[in-house]
């Protein structure tokens, strides 16, 4: 008796290790556009669930940015549950305009939408269907940011329910899986789409293969896996250093000497934590706003304020540091002044 193909084992085996400490009888999600991911991890998880004494479901978002999304939104509902998934829904959202770029907006949309079907329907587990090919994208965008390590650490398998288990599987082998189970995947004609960085990410992926050979898109991906093991660190010994920072002497505000004295890797990333605290946000403040912060300690000649995302503004004053809102701005959510 001959097994699956190769390709739907894989996808098979990559869901099996990510459902062993799932409670049983517990739902596990995927997140379906109906792509070749997305479709292909569908069909391992209603395989894999059943026999782990786990229930399956999908949810599909519509980011109604397409004309016919919804219909797009219903055909991808209809092939989960032809695969056997209950419950599907079909989660409609409105992609707000924060000036981050549609990607980034449509993303955070998304990501809302499957936390709020995951809380509603109590899911322990919400599986997406990002590759090695995605992580290496992710991995040459973060080049093309310059912001260090973190941005170069590409996306984690898990992060709290969320859970990415085709990281370690190439594109290609869920076109495969899909073709090798009869499935007839969507494809998106944003992925045709040059205006988009990512498109144009994968486009230099390509050529780069083919100059540099087959495996730079898996050495890519490896090399984010190690930075994000360094970032993580590196970012827990910050959180540690920030608690422990004193404040400065008869004046609000972090002592400027016990800031001075961080080593720099770990004095980069309080400068961040500094910043999200005054109501910054977190993935907006770039490397280029860290080394503006950096430079009220390092070369400190008189600069007035500097801004950074959330309305605010960033002045020393004394031997302290003042974050303040700007007319207009992003109100203070902390007492870091």
């Amino acid at each position: 008796m001959t097994g699956p193909d190769p390709a739907v084992a894989a996808t098979r085996l990559a869901v099996r290790e990510h459902l062993s400490d799932a409670p049983t009888g517990a739902l596990v999600l995927v997140a379906c556009s109906g792509g070749p991911d997305s479709l292909a991890l569908a069909a391992a998880l209603a395989f894999e669930a059943p026999r782990a004494g786990l229930r399956a479901g999908a949810v599909v978002v519509d980011h109604a940015l397409q004309e016919g999304s919804a219909d797009v939104a219903q055909r991808a509902a209809a092939a989960c549950s032809d695969l056997g998934l209950a419950p599907v829904e079909v989660a409609p959202v409105t992609v707000a305009t924060t000036g981050a770029g549609l990607e980034a907006d449509a993303r955070a949309a998304r990501f809302a939408a499957l936390e709020a079907v995951a809380d509603r329907h109590q899911a322990c587990l919400v599986l997406l269907g990002h590759t090695r090919d995605d992580q290496a994208e992710q991995v040459l965008l973060g080049l093309s940011r310059g912001s260090g390590a973190r941005s170069l650490s590409g996306m984690p398998v898990r992060r709290g329910r969320l859970v990415r288990p085709f990281l370690c599987l190439p594109r290609a082998t869920t076109l495969a899986a899909c073709a090798a189970s009869g499935l007839q995947p969507w494809e998106d004609p944003h992925n045709a789409d040059d205006s988009f960085r990512r498109v144009r990410a994968r486009r230099v992926l390509h050529v780069l293969e083919g100059e540099l050979g087959p495996g730079f898109a898996a050495a890519l991906a490896r090399s984010a896996d190690l930075l994000r093991e360094d970032a993580d660190h590196l970012e827990c010994l910050a959180r540690q250093a920030r608690a422990a920072l004193p404040s400065a002497e008869g004046h609000p505000g972090v002592d400027l000497d016990a800031l001075a004295a961080l080593p720099r890797p770990i004095r980069t990333r309080v400068w961040r934590l500094l910043a999200a605290e005054a109501g910054a946000p977190l993935g907006d403040v770039s490397a280029a706003h860290v080394e503006s912060l950096d430079a009220l300690l390092t070369s400190w000649h008189g600069q007035g304020p500097l801004h950074v995302p959330g309305g605010i503004a960033v002045a020393r004053e004394r031997r302290a540091i003042r974050f303040q809102p700007l007319p207009g701005g992003a109100p203070l959510r902390s007492g870091v002044e």
